[in-house]
């Protein structure tokens, strides 16, 4: 059985907020899409420094790179 990464578990977090986030712009306040924007942001950015922050927390949970 495959264990989940951290690359793994970054993809989980960032695709379950920004549904929540879409969710809550339709539901509660369209100001929820700043939030969508802010994930979005920070998946850029960290796709060229190779660095974020909740890399840096799955990595101190246990979980493996790959």
């Amino acid at each position: 059985m495959n264990k989940m990464t951290v690359n793994d578990a970054l993809r989980l977090m960032a695709g379950a907020f920004i549904l929540l986030s879409l969710a809550l712009s339709q539901y509660h306040s369209p100001n929820w899409l700043w939030f969508t924007g802010f994930i979005g942001l920070n998946l850029l950015q960290s796709a060229f420094s190779k660095w974020c922050p909740a890399m840096f927390i799955f990595k101190k949970m246990g979980l493996k790179e790959g």
